[in-house]
């Protein structure tokens, strides 16, 4: 096989076995390629014919192309995982890449929003029009479950039970989780469905589109689609500029444990595999924690 099949067959596989997300498997290709570019550069024949010396040459090279640690961790990971596939499928003896270790990367603390920063949003939706009514049902439901955003677009009307208050994602590798919703979020839930969905999706050519939240023309609404929501209430309500739909999850977390609920819990309702994904969340408390104290304490007050 040449490489450009090697790469094509990976592609295959991350899509089709482990079920990635078109970005991560555009990330994974495209970190490949990059290799498979750095080993044509300097004749070095090709992706299943590498030596063990090769990987540290390399890591050597993004190095000095100033990488930031993060993508240079990024890179190595996906080539860990090419290379366990080409070796695992019999076409590399070895994966060479899989005893190369990772630069240290500092782990950053999650933005999140402060709770009188949700009720801005929240109040600054004009909730009498269409499009308001959807973009409130968006927040309750990004807020009020911690979705992803890929998650909350791929909700089915048919994923909502009112009945039982729940509803049901389907998360990373096509795996499926219920989670609870509760008054605000079903009646938001109701009066989208009601009142404001029949008439967005009068505008489409598909008067059969089964999807819960659609866009201005009546489609399917996409992750961009909902960064832009989401970016256009923050500066409505003069709300952090920059916040993204995922900024949600990360204050769904944190606001639970800060709040007094079980880690495992939390780790549960977010479909995080490893509770070291979730712990995370447990520095983002303690630094509340610590802002509180400071704030507080008399001996640290000004005046």
């Amino acid at each position: 096989m040449s490489d450009r099949d090697l790469i094509r067959a990976f592609k295959d596989y991350l899509e089709s076995e482990r079920s990635y997300s078109p970005h991560t498997v555009l990330n994974y290709i495209n970190d490949v390629g990059e290799f498979l570019d750095y080993l044509k550069t300097n004749d070095l024949g090709s992706l299943a014919g590498i030596n063990a010396s090769y990987p540290r040459y390399y890591l050597s090279y993004i190095h000095n192309k100033g990488y930031a640690s993060r993508s240079i961790s990024r890179k190595l990971s996906s080539l860990r995982s090419f290379y366990r596939y080409l070796a695992k499928a019999g076409i590399a003896d070895i994966n060479h890449f899989g005893a190369l270790s990772s630069p240290r990367v500092e782990k950053k603390l999650p933005a999140y929003f402060y709770p009188e920063e949700i009720d801005e949003l929240f109040n600054s939706i004009d909730v009498a029009s269409d499009i308001g009514k959807r973009n409130y049902a968006i927040l309750e439901l990004l807020y009020g479950t911690g979705v992803r955003v890929s998650e909350l677009c791929s909700l089915m009307i048919s994923d909502i039970d009112f009945y039982n208050n729940t509803i049901l994602v389907t998360g990373k590798g096509n795996k499926e989780r219920y989670l609870p919703i509760y008054d605000s979020i079903k009646s938001a839930l109701l009066d989208y469905l009601e009142f404001a969905r029949p008439s967005l999706l009068a505008r489409s050519v598909n008067a059969e589109e089964k999807r819960l939240l659609l866009n201005h023309r009546g489609g399917p609404l996409t992750p961009r689609g909902v960064r832009v929501i989401i970016n256009n209430i923050c500066m409505n309500a003069a709300v952090n500029q920059k916040a993204s739909p995922h900024m949600f999850r990360h204050t769904f977390a944190t606001h639970l444990l800060n709040n007094g609920a079980d880690l495992r819990s939390v780790q549960e309702l977010l479909g995080h595999v490893n509770l070291s994904s979730t712990q995370v969340y447990t520095h983002v408390s303690k630094e509340n924690l610590r802002r509180e104290f400071l704030k507080r304490h008399p001996r640290n007050r000004k005046d």
